[in-house]
Parts: structure tokens; sequence; C-alpha cells
């Protein structure tokens, strides 16, 4: 995870790089830009820290994704590092506001260190400390890389970020990674902020529903472009207008016909002209929404 302070040259160490699973090298190629969309839209999850610097900077992210009608950016820190370059990217550069956290992975392994506490005061003075931290997240449950011996940290943690949010009154971003019903259940014994969003929304239309009854924004990242992924269209087609946001959660989860290359915020035109042929919708009035959406989620302005 990067450590680097964010500067024009960017973060100097890449996470995505170090999370590869396979013994090959993704294809780096950068995609060719998109066209632009008729209307401004935000990404409202990317993780400009952890993409690699010789991908693509933080000058140049921000300057491609603004050229395609993505001028605005929220940043996500979802470890101590992260976090602490979030709120100073956040502060450094216009475009971006930023959100704070541990990851639901990253908890359990604080508490095994003895460290959790800590580290949850950190996350609670950087939420605080600059009036661009527009979150708290992502939090949330990850029932996929941790095990049994590591979720009552993992949810303890849940609980308290979501506490965090209210007394600072902060969005909630929850990562839920198989895990609906138990955040779900976390979300209905601890209660939810007045603002949450379900990021890079991955269930059903059942499970979509149940999120929006509880007052949620639900976003969709490059994911609902996967052929795979008719259950998540499912979910977008009965999202109502007023509910629906955008993401990259890049450098992962990059669109169709990319995937498997780096993400990065300037293909977020991919994902919202996917959205609006899913919805039948005017692909201007859908970017007007996801913009005013954005801002009723996380706060302006920018």
């Amino acid at each position: 995870m990067s450590t680097a302070e964010p500067a024009g040259a960017g973060p100097t160490r890449s996470r995505a790089a170090t999370q590869e699973t396979s013994g090959a090298r993704r294809d780096r190629q950068r995609p060719p830009a998109p066209e632009p969309l008729p209307h401004p839209v935000v990404d409202n999850h990317c993780h400009l820290d952890i993409a690699d610097g010789d991908w693509i900077s933080i000058d140049d992210a921000v300057a491609a994704a603004a050229a395609v009608g993505v001028p605005r950016i929220v940043q996500i820190g979802c470890d101590l590092p992260g976090a602490r370059w979030a709120v100073a990217a956040a502060a450094e550069h216009a475009a971006l506001v930023a959100g704070v956290a541990l990851h639901p992975n990253e908890a359990p392994v604080l508490a095994a260190a003895g460290r959790l506490e800590d580290a949850l005061a950190e996350i609670e003075r950087l939420a605080g400390a600059h009036d661009k931290v527009r979150a708290v997240g992502e939090t949330g449950l990850d029932r996929f890389r941790t095990g049994e011996e590591g979720r009552a940290a993992q949810e303890e943690s849940f609980r308290r970020h979501i506490d965090l949010a209210k007394r600072l009154d902060k969005t909630l971003v929850i990562h839920d990674r198989d895990a609906h019903d138990d955040v779900l259940r976390v979300l209905d014994e601890e209660g939810a902020p007045q603002r949450w969003v379900m990021h890079c929304f991955s269930g059903d239309d059942a499970f979509a529903r149940q999120c929006l009854d509880r007052g949620a924004h639900l976003s969709f990242a490059g994911t609902v472009t996967f052929k795979n992924a008719a259950s998540l269209r499912n979910a977008l087609a009965v999202t109502p207008r007023d509910r629906i946001l955008v993401e990259t959660d890049a450098p992962f989860l990059t669109p169709t016909p990319y995937r498997g290359r780096p993400n990065a915020s300037y293909l977020v035109p991919l994902t919202v002209r996917a959205m609006a042929e899913v919805l039948h919708a005017d692909l201007e009035e859908l970017c007007r929404a996801i913009d005013a959406n954005t801002e009723a989620a996380f706060g302006g302005p920018w």
C-alpha cells in the first residue's frame, strides 16, 4: 500500500501490482479515451494511491477524466497510509474529496497485531481533519477474503465506522463481498447514517430493494458491463434514478471492452453508457441524475 504523499508524479508503489494472482503480467496498455459524456458525472470511488505510477499519475488521471466529462473524483483510503494520502490529496487537488476507513480485510490484521484501537482512533482523527473529507469508507464486511477467525474483528470495525459516520455526519461507504445478509443485519442493529452508499453494488434486484428501502444510494462499477452480470443489471433496472451512482474502483474492475487492464476515472463513460442502455434512458438525463445524486450523497460544492 502506498505511503507516498500526493504530488504531481503520483504514488511511488503499486498495490495493484502486488495483488496480481497469476504469474503472467496483465496487459498494461492504456485504453483509449472514450467519447466524452454530454454532462459531467463524478467517479465516486477511486484509489489513485494504488495505481501504478508508470500507468497513470494523479495529475494525468485527473486531467484525463475531466477531458471526458468526469471532473470530480472521490478518493478512497482504506488503510492508514491510504487514508492519510487521501486527506492530503483532497487538500491539494480541487477535483478530489476524500473518504477514510479501514478496509474490512485490514481490520482483522490490525486486531491480530493489537493495533486496531489505535488505528480506529487515527481514522477518526483523519475523518475530522479537513472539510473535504466527506466519507467514512470503505468499511463493511468481506466473507470472501476473511475467514471465521477474523470476522468478529471485522464486524466490530464495521460497527465502529458506522458510529463514526453518524457522529461526524459523514457519508458511510460500504464494501460488501459475499456478506449481504450480515451487512444489513449490522446496519439494522446500529442504525444507518443519513447518507450511505453501497460501493460497487454486487447484489441482485431483491437485495437492491432491501438496500433502497433502508435509504441507500447504489453505486455501479465496471462490473455492470460484464457479460456474466445479468443479475447486477437487473438490480440497476429496479434502482430509482435518484439513487444511482457510478464509480470505477480504479485501478480495478475495468469496464468492457478493456476488462483486465488497469482502470482509471477517464473510463467512467463506458460504464455510464452501458447503464443508460440497461435503463433505456437518455444519456444526458442519466448523467444529470448521477451528478445530482452524488452531490446529495457526498455533499457539495467540491
